[in-house]
C-alpha cells in the first residue's frame, strides 16, 4: 500500500510562532487560527501540536508510537503537554 504525501509547516524557531507573512497554503489548511504548526496528510489538515502528535500516534501506531500504551501513564502524559501548553499560551511570546 503507497504511503499518503505528508508535509509539515512550521519554523525551525517555534511550533507555536506566529507568522507575520501568511502563505496562501497556511490560510488555506488552517483558516481558523492561521498559525504553525500545521500537518497535512493525503490533503487533510490537522493543526494544533497536540493534536498532531496524537493523530501521527494513531495513524502510524507501529511505526511511530508516540504516547505510552498504559491509558494511566497516557493521561499522565497529556496532562502534562496540557499544562506546558497552558504556561506558554498565556505570555505573548509569539504574538
Amino acid at each position: 500500500m503507497e504511503e499518503e504525501a505528508v508535509k509539515l509547516f512550521g519554523t525551525w524557531t517555534s511550533p507555536f510562532k506566529d507568522l507575520k507573512n501568511k502563505s496562501d497554503l497556511l490560510l488555506q489548511y488552517n483558516p481558523v487560527h492561521k498559525k504553525i504548526p500545521v500537518l497535512v496528510h493525503g490533503g487533510k489538515p490537522v493543526v494544533e501540536s497536540m493534536i498532531i502528535l496524537e493523530y501521527i500516534d494513531e495513524t502510524w501506531p507501529d511505526k511511530y508510537p508516540l504516547l505510552p500504551e498504559d491509558p494511566y501513564e497516557r493521561s499522565i502524559a497529556r496532562f502534562w503537554t496540557k499544562f506546558m501548553e497552558d504556561k506558554v499560551n498565556n505570555y505573548d511570546f509569539f504574538y
